[in-house]
């Protein structure tokens, strides 16, 4: 429906928003009905006239009994509309807040493409990610901080502490999270539906990393604990090297979910057969360099099996800890055939990036891919140890719980 107008200055002002949006030729209607006399008519008309007379905007003039009267306004030239108007042209505005906003940061190309999607937004006169021209000091904490994550200036240092050394202030990444991690998703491989803060854990940057569960024939060097009376117990990660195995175990498991991982530990292998580690959802960084210290102090013939939701995220969990491990890891309840006899169709379509190289989980990445792609949270599983026969597990006999 066309928006009218009894104030002239609006209407002129209205056309030149939309042109700046991207419209080519808006065209602004006057709203007779509304004015309250003749004279507020009168110079309502002398204003448009006036514009015209600028070859800002050209008008068109009613019909028979309206003859007297503008029927529309049609802009003609943003550049003299802006002049006429005291404006300066958007453009001119969003290549100085550009130029404010890189000015003396020395940035990786991989950000280019969101760089120039906030250029060509601010050059409509939108905001990018929430941010406006008008909001330079404000973004620009994210863009040096975004930089110094790609240089790996982040590692082995805690969120706040990070923000602090960084950008000044202890809390600018907690309020700039969001923006860093968009910035980052072209040039890193990141968990495709997690929270920006959940993302960033899995790069290293978190307030302090938690606890690793795991449950086996473990021991702890020099600590007195062993891990085979207890249900499970909690290591730091950085500490995985204290780690001893006192029996060569029968496989080694990750568990995505805290309650997958209980009831495994409970239910499936109350003997302790094998090592079951709970990795905390999306493993942090300081988690991913536990389980590469876990992987090679275990025997090579001990098999290593991954259990996650299948869906994209899931997929992205297996493809990290796999990478980490840099040991043959095989997908242990994660399987097409469970999906299509347990899963339900998800609303949420995000697919997961198919894996670059060899891996065991790119059947199920190509068929979560699928339209008609069934999603499984793990918890609807009941847990079965591993088995395994040349190397492939038997966990596909689950039934449901």
């Amino acid at each position: 429906m066309a928006r009218r107008f009894t104030d002239a200055k609006v209407l002129l002002g209205d056309l030149l928003d939309r042109h700046e949006s991207g419209v080519a030729s808006p065209i602004g209607y006057p709203a007779y009905s509304g004015f309250a006399d003749v004279v507020a008519i009168d110079a309502f008309n002398r204003e448009l006239r006036d514009a015209e007379r600028h070859g800002a905007v050209r008008l068109a003039m009613g019909r028979g009994r309206n003859s007297e009267e503008i029927a529309h306004v049609r802009l003609e030239s943003a550049a003299r509309l802006c002049a006429l108007l005291g404006r300066r042209p958007i453009g001119e505005l969003a290549n100085k807040a550009n130029g404010r906003l890189l000015n003396g940061l020395e940035l990786s190309r991989e950000f280019e493409p969101a760089l120039e999607a906030l250029r060509k937004a601010w050059a409509q006169g939108r905001s990018w990610q929430g941010f406006s021209l008008d909001d330079v000091d404000r973004l620009r904490p994210a863009l040096v901080m975004a930089q110094a994550i790609l240089e790996g200036r982040h590692r082995g240092v805690d969120y706040r502490t990070f923000s602090r050394r960084i950008s000044g202030d202890s809390k600018a990444l907690e309020r700039l999270e969001a923006v860093v991690v968009r910035l980052l998703g072209a040039s890193m491989e990141l968990p495709p539906g997690a929270r920006p803060r959940d993302a960033l854990r899995t790069l290293g940057l978190e307030k302090f990393a938690p606890p690793m569960l795991l449950s086996g024939h473990l021991d702890f060097e020099t600590a007195g604990l062993s891990a085979a009376a207890p249900l499970y117990f909690g290591i730091p990660p950085g500490e995985a090297g204290r780690l001893r195995f006192p029996r060569k175990p029968q496989y080694c498991l990750t568990i995505e979910n805290f309650a997958s991982f209980c009831r495994h530990v409970m239910e499936a292998d109350p003997q302790h057969a094998g090592v079951t580690i709970y990795v905390g959802g999306y493993p942090s960084l300081a988690t991913q360099e536990a389980l590469r210290t876990i992987g090679a102090a275990i025997p090579p013939d001990v098999p290593f099996f991954h259990w996650s939701d299948i869906d994209p995220d899931g997929t992205w969990i297996f493809r990290t800890i796999e990478r980490a491990l840099e040991r043959e890891l095989t997908p242990h309840l994660m399987s097409v055939e469970i999906a299509e006899r347990y899963g339900r169709s998800s609303v949420d379509r995000a697919s997961p990036a198919l894996a670059a190289g060899p891996s065991a989980i790119s059947e199920l990445m190509v068929y979560l891919q699928r339209e008609d792609a069934k999603w499984l949270e793990q918890e609807e599983l009941d847990p079965v140890v591993p088995v395994c026969h040349d190397g492939a597990s038997s966990g596909h006999d689950s039934k449901s719980a």
